[in-house]
C-alpha cells in the first residue's frame, strides 16, 4: 500500500482524532508507531522507533507529508532529529509539527525539548508547519484525577491554564497539514484561562466529589515563569471552541 501522508503517534489521542479525518478527505495514511498494528481500510500500520532511530527510513517510502504528533516525556528534541533526517533523505514536501505553547519560554526539560524538536523542523530545510498548543483537556483531566485522589487538593497560585480540546486542536491540524506549508502559525488555545483553583474545583463538581484546598506556592524560576504566564498565549491565538466545562459534562458523570 502507497501512502502519502505519514502519521507518528497516530494510534494517540490526537492521532486517533486526526487519521480518520484524513481518510474522509481522500488521503491514504500511514501511521507509524513502535508496536505497529493491522492495516485496514487505507490506514497501514508500520512500527518503528523515532528515539532509537530504528525503521523510519522503511515507513518513510512513498511519502509526501509528514504530520509528527508522537511526543513523550522526554527526547522529543532527539525523536524529531532523527525524523527529520530521514524525511530529508525521502524528499518529504511538507513537514508539520505539533508543538506547546511555552516552548520557547518556559524553563522546564520537556519545554526545553519541544523547542528542540521545533528547531530541528525548522533547519530541515524542508518545507514546515508548525503549531504550538495548549494543553489538552484530556491531559487536564487525568492531572486532576490524579490530584484529587487525597483529602487535600493543592493550590499552586498565579498557575494558570486554557486547556483546549482535542477535537479542536484535531481539526487544525488536518487543515494545516492538507494545506500549503506555512511556517509558524497562530497558537491553538481554549476559549478561557482557569487558575489551577478553577480548574478542580470544576472537576470536583463535576465527579459530584469535595476537596480540601491548599494554597501553595511554586518557588524559583519555574514558580516566576507561571505566575508571569509565559506558559499562556492570550493575543493573536486561534481559540476554540469548546471549553473546560463542555470536555467535563461529556467526560465525567456524577
Amino acid at each position: 500500500m502507497s501512502a502519502s501522508i505519514l502519521v507518528t503517534g497516530g494510534t494517540g489521542t490526537l492521532g486517533s482524532l486526526i487519521v480518520p479525518q484524513l481518510r474522509e478527505a481522500g488521503r491514504e495514511v500511514r501511521v507509524l508507531s513502535r508496536r505497529g498494528g493491522t492495516s485496514a481500510d487505507g490506514v497501514e500500520q508500520v512500527r518503528a522507533d523515532l528515539l532509537k532511530n530504528e525503521g523510519i527510513d522503511d515507513a518513510m517510502k512513498g511519502v509526501d507529508t509528514v504530520l509528527h504528533l508522537a511526543g513523550g516525556a522526554k527526547g522529543d528534541d532527539e525523536a524529531t532529529r532523527n525524523l527529520v533526517r530521514a524525511a530529508k533523505d525521502a524528499d518529504v514536501r511538507h513537514l508539520v509539527y505539533i508543538s506547546v505553547i511555552g516552548a520557547n519560554t518556559m524553563p522546564i526539560g520537556y519545554f526545553r525539548a519541544k523547542l528542540g524538536a521545533e528547531q530541528a523542523v525548522t533547519g530541515s530545510g524542508l518545507p514546515w508547519t508548525t503549531l504550538r498548543a495548549a494543553q489538552f483537556n484530556e491531559l487536564v483531566l487525568k492531572m486532576m484525577g490524579s490530584m484529587t485522589k487525597f483529602p487535600v487538593v493543592p493550590n499552586p497560585g498565579g498557575l494558570r491554564f486554557q486547556p483546549v480540546d482535542g477535537r479542536d486542536v484535531a481539526k487544525r491540524m488536518v487543515e494545516l497539514t492538507l494545506g500549503a506549508p506555512s511556517g509558524l502559525v497562530a497558537d491553538l488555545t481554549g476559549p478561557k484561562v482557569y487558575t489551577m483553583g478553577e480548574l478542580a474545583r470544576g472537576y470536583l463538581a463535576a465527579a459530584g466529589k469535595r476537596r480540601l484546598h491548599l494554597p501553595v506556592r511554586i518557588p524559583g524560576k519555574i514558580g516566576r515563569a507561571y505566575r508571569a504566564g509565559v506558559n499562556l498565549s492570550l493575543d493573536k491565538a486561534t481559540v476554540g471552541t469548546r471549553t473546560w466545562e463542555d470536555f467535563l459534562a461529556e467526560h465525567v458523570g456524577r
